[in-house]
Parts: C-alpha cells; sequence; structure tokens
C-alpha cells in the first residue's frame, strides 16, 4: 500500500479516468479540467512551486504544484521523485514567455490541484532518458525499464503501426488471415531447428517451425487461394547484430500466380507502409535487377542503390590482351577466376595511409590483398606493382573501361569470383560509408530476380537448394535440372531496401515429374523424400494449383523505418548474441523429475 502521508483527500482519479494523453495538450486546451496519469520524468523545487514533467508513451507535459493555491498537493509533489507513478488532476493553463520549443506541449502547463501517488518508485539503474549512456547488457536486465524510454517505445509505435497497415492492405487485397503451427515435424537440412519434446510420445521430438513454408502450400492446395499471417518463426543459429533466435515474418501465399502479382501485392503494402508512417511516396513499379547484373556492378545480390562506386569486370578485357604483361592478371584468368575493379573519384583524395587500410579491411574478408593504380594527368599509373610491367593497350582499355580521370584511384581484386565479390562489396560499403556518400532519408527499393537455383557445398560437393526445394526453375531451364544444375536459374525473387533484404520469395513447384528432378539434382532419395516431404507430396497429386509466395522480414522492416541500430531496438524482449535471456536468466536448467517425465538425459 501507498504511506498514507503520500494519500490526499479527494476523489478516486482511476473511477474518474484520464481526460487526455501527456504529449496531447496543446494551446486549445488552455482553460480545460484535465486529469493526466503517468510516470514522473523529473522533480524540480524553484521555492513555493514544485514542477513535475509527466511521461506517457505520447510524450511529456509539465505540472506546476504552486504552494499558495494548493498546499497539501504542493507538500505531497515535494516528495515525488523519477519514475514515480501518479494521476494528477489540475486546469490548463499558458506558460506566458516561458514556453518550450523543443517540447509538443511546450506552450502550456497543468496547474495541479490534486495528485494521487498509485505507486513509489525505487531509483532506477540507469536514468529513462534518451541517448542514455548504458551498457546494452544492463538495458536488457532491466528492459521493462528501457521500454519506457521515448526513443525506444517509438520504435514500438512505429512497429504496431506497421502491423495494422500490413493487416489492413491484404485483407482488402483478399487475403485471408491464417494460423499455421509453431510445434512442427523435424526435416534436417536448411536451418537449425528448436526441438521440443514430446511427452506423451517419449523420446520422440517437435521442431519449432523455421518458416511456414509447407503448411502455406498446404493451404493453396486446400483452396484458400490467398493467405497471410504475421508469424513468429524460430531458428537455432549463430546470432549476430541482424539475427535473432525467434523472429517475425509478414508471410504470404497466392493461387494461380505469376511472379509479377506477387511483386505488384508487396509493392502495393510497401507504398501504403512508407505512405503512412513515413509520409514518403514510393514508386508505382520498383526497379528490377537480375542477380548476374547486381553481383557485376555490386558484388551482392542486395545492392545499395543510395551511392555509385560500381564496379567494373575486367575479366574478357585482360584475356584478350593475354594479360597485358601482368603475370598475376593472366594467371587468374587462365585458371577460371575473375579481375574486378572499383574507381574511387580523386576529389576524395585518399592518402596511402588510408589505401593501406583498404588492403587491411580486404585481407580480413578472405582476401590475400588488394591491387591498386592512382592515375596520373596522363593516364599513366602511379603507386601501383602493376605500372612498370602492365602494357600501355591495357592500362589505357582499363582506364576507359572504368571511366578513369587523373587523380582516380582504381582498386583491383582477382581470384574465385564468389571471393572476389564478397571483397569488393565490403570495400563498397565501407568507402559509401566513411566518405559519406550515403544520402540520408533516401529510401532506394528494388526487386533482384533471376536467381540461381542451387548452390555448390564445397564440403559435401553436392548441389544444395539456394532457396528451399520447391522453388521452381524457369521453364526453359527444367530440361538441365539434371545435366547442369548450376546453370539453372529459379523463379525467385528478394525485395531489398536501402541494401538490406527485407523480402524473399518465389514461385512454387506444382507439377511432381518437375519436383522428382529438382529433387534428383539435390541427390535427395526417393527414401529421403518420402521421410521429409511425404506428407506434401502426396498433396501435390490432389489438385495443386499453381502458387506463389513471399515472406517480409517484420523485424528489419521496424528497424530501418524507426531508424533503429540493430534489431535487438524493435523487438520488445529479444536475446543476446549467447541466445540468453538477460531479464528473465532463460535459458535455465530443469530439475531431474522434469528430465525423467520427457526421457531425456543431458550430457553436461
Amino acid at each position: 500500500m501507498v504511506d498514507s502521508s503520500l494519500v490526499m483527500p479527494g476523489p478516486n482519479l482511476l473511477a474518474e479516468k484520464r481526460t487526455r494523453m501527456c504529449g496531447e495538450f496543446q494551446k486549445a486546451h488552455e482553460g480545460d479540467e484535465v486529469i493526466v496519469m503517468g510516470w514522473v520524468q523529473s522533480y524540480r523545487d524553484l521555492g513555493g512551486a514544485v514542477f513535475l514533467d509527466i511521461r506517457d508513451r505520447t510524450g511529456l507535459v509539465q505540472v506546476v504544484f504552486d504552494e499558495s493555491s494548493h498546499q497539501t498537493a504542493h507538500a505531497i509533489a515535494d516528495r515525488v521523485r523519477a519514475e514515480w507513478v501518479v494521476g494528477i488532476k489540475g486546469k490548463v493553463r499558458s506558460r506566458g514567455t516561458n514556453t518550450n520549443p523543443n517540447l509538443p506541449t511546450g506552450e502550456v502547463e497543468i496547474l495541479a490541484q490534486y495528485i494521487q501517488v498509485f505507486n513509489p518508485a525505487k531509483t532506477p539503474p540507469f536514468a529513462i532518458e534518451d541517448g542514455v549512456d548504458t551498457a546494452e547488457e544492463k538495458r536488457l536486465e532491466y528492459r521493462y525499464l528501457d521500454l519506457r524510454r521515448p526513443e525506444v517505445q517509438k520504435n514500438f509505435i512505429v512497429r504496431s503501426k506497421i502491423n495494422q497497415i500490413v493487416r489492413n492492405n491484404l485483407t482488402s487485397q483478399g487475403f485471408l488471415e491464417l494460423e499455421t503451427p509453431f510445434m512442427v515435424k523435424y526435416t534436417p537440412g536448411g536451418a537449425r531447428n528448436f526441438l521440443v519434446p514430446s511427452r506423451l510420445n517419449p523420446g520422440q521430438f517437435y521442431a519449432l517451425a523455421e518458416s511456414p513454408q509447407l503448411y502455406k502450400q498446404l493451404f493453396m492446395i486446400s483452396g484458400m487461394d490467398r493467405y497471410f499471417q504475421i508469424v513468429k518463426c524460430f531458428r537455432d543459429e549463430d546470432l549476430r547484430q541482424d539475427r535473432q533466435p525467434e523472429f517475425t515474418q509478414i508471410d504470404l501465399e497466392m493461387s494461380f500466380a505469376e511472379m509479377e502479382d506477387i511483386h505488384r501485392v508487396m509493392e502495393n503494402v510497401m507504398r501504403s507502409i512508407f505512405r503512412e508512417v513515413l509520409s514518403t511516396e514510393l514508386p508505382e513499379r520498383f526497379p528490377v535487377m537480375s542477380y548476374d547484373e547486381a553481383m557485376t556492378r555490386f558484388g551482392s545480390d542486395k545492392p545499395d542503390l543510395r551511392f555509385g562506386l560500381e564496379h567494373t569486370v575486367l575479366t574478357e578485357l585482360i584475356r584478350s590482351h593475354d594479360g597485358g604483361g601482368v603475370p598475376l592478371f593472366r594467371e587468374v584468368v587462365a585458371s577460371g577466376g575473375m579481375v574486378k575493379a572499383m574507381r574511387i573519384p580523386g576529389r576524395h583524395n585518399l592518402s596511402r595511409t588510408e589505401t593501406d587500410k583498404l588492403e587491411l579491411e580486404a585481407k580480413g574478408v578472405g582476401a590475400q590483398g588488394l591491387g591498386r593504380a592512382k592515375v596520373a594527368e596522363d593516364g599513366a599509373w602511379t603507386q601501383s606493382p602493376f605500372a612498370k610491367v602492365i602494357t600501355e593497350e591495357l592500362r589505357l582499355a582499363i582506364n576507359q573501361a572504368v571511366g578513369a580521370e587523373p587523380n582516380d584511384l582504381i582498386l583491383f581484386q582477382f581470384g574465385a569470383p564468389k571471393l572476389v565479390h564478397t571483397v569488393m562489396s565490403h570495400l563498397r560499403l565501407l568507402l559509401g560509408r566513411k566518405l559519406e556518400l550515403i544520402a540520408k532519408n533516401e529510401w532506394k527499393i528494388l526487386w533482384v530476380v533471376d536467381f540461381p537455383l542451387f548452390e555448390h557445398d564445397e564440403r559435401t560437393g553436392r548441389y544444395v537448394a539456394a532457396h528451399h526445394p520447391f522453388t521452381s526453375p524457369r521453364p526453359e531451364d527444367v530440361e538441365k535440372l539434371t545435366s547442369d544444375p548450376k546453370s539453372v536459374k529459379a523463379r525467385a525473387y528478394d525485395l531489398v531496401l536501402n541494401g538490406n533484404e527485407i523480402a524473399g520469395g518465389s514461385i512454387r513447384i506444382h507439377d511432381a515429374d518437375v519436383q522428382a528432378k529438382a529433387f534428383e539434382a539435390l541427390g535427395i532419395s526417393e527414401e529421403e523424400r518420402k521421410a521429409k516431404f511425404g506428407f506434401l507430396l502426396e498433396a501435390l497429386q490432389y489438385g495443386a494449383p499453381p502458387h506463389a509466395g513471399i515472406a517480409a522480414g517484420m523485424d528489419r522492416i521496424a528497424m530501418l523505418l524507426s531508424g533503429a541500430q540493430s534489431l535487438r531496438d524493435v523487438i520488445p524482449f529479444p536475446k543476446t548474441q549467447r541466445g540468453t535471456d538477460l531479464l528473465t536468466s532463460a535459458p535455465t536448467t530443469v530439475d531431474a523429475a522434469q528430465l525423467q517425465e520427457l526421457c531425456i538425459k543431458t550430457t553436461v
């Protein structure tokens, strides 16, 4: 119970109800009798008057307790401190010449007549304010306090708004909101699953669904036509800044759909989100880029189009010059490798020390080194190990190919294509940030299409599905599924926003013969197919419509639109990079009796 000395005779404000939220007060409300409730943000005693800033999720309002007119209320307010939970009754008045232009409610204040203390508070372990310099571990330990901070609450207000927009938009486009199970059949392969022991079936386990993929395809076979849900998914993976063990997808599937149908639906959703959350208009149709073009120009299948520094592939040019006098160029091309270049305009004036640091960055992502050449006034190369041996013809051809001008710096990377793309993409993004080339408050969105259907696993020597084994190949590539799998392109598509993949999906295989060829290319035996996917393969034989779908990362969209720095900033109760919950101390051990009931023994 609240200390009786903090109780003021008068009404029960909970019964009378709030009249307005703290952040809503404007000059038009001057003279209104009001009730507000919230947390005390700050306390100031100016002698004869106590000032409290009262906070709720909508903002702050200043409340004045005048000793001369309301002595009891003033006496109680004088004892109140930060984070106490209070209700206040009073009258709105102008702040006169003492307005606060930095506060939306800064033109007015409330002259308090009555205060009700709902709950005093201990001194919090860190200040409840924006920009607090407190270790993330401490803030996660007291997450319920961290969530009180306005900048954090803003993220979740944005996220809530996105949820409502998505639901309203997809419902208006004829989609049904349907649910799929969290506890599903365990199927090895792909992401590692969390396992759930079944007490009623000793020794057997469910898996927590990493995606509703198979169930949403079953919805299409069931004739539901258009499905969506905003769904939790689970993956037992190593964590990083943009990955959590449980995450949220905007998941949808359509029957009788082509790729363009999915694109139109998602474009409609994204335009609505941007219009209603940011008052920003996205284009009516999003640009489309092939996977091959994205890798060639940017070294990444999620290119950030807000700045230049595009790459130039020099492999064929160097081949036509037989290496142009540079033994390393000749060896790389002859061995099937790639040579790429990136031009850094001379106006950025990178020093020798800075370019040395770029080489360290390149080595940090697997490169053996980083070739470079500074372009002189006459087009000659300086500060380059290639300058003395390269033929004039190849040097001039490379200058022309990359668009080099005097004082420009050319960076080179060569070797296996995958590594070259990775290194050059990393350097491009690094330089984009370092040279401040990335425009703020600019949004560049595009579709990336025509991905490889398979990836080659160097460890096993087998092909694996780049997306999942039910992704449809392009019709013209079906015959190459078993004869030339590496050349097969998928009818898959990713939606990329400012260099972040925010959604991905594909046309699904609905033809049993094509599905059999895809399994054969993946080296999945008949027995393995039946064990892993038997229920879906059986369902496909009962009249499966052509269908397609996509899943968008709700967490990532919320992070980008709210301006947050990490996924943890837009997930209410996130895990650490070790997968622990510092608030509740999860995961924990359980007692021996419970393990015995589940027929489980631990090895640690």
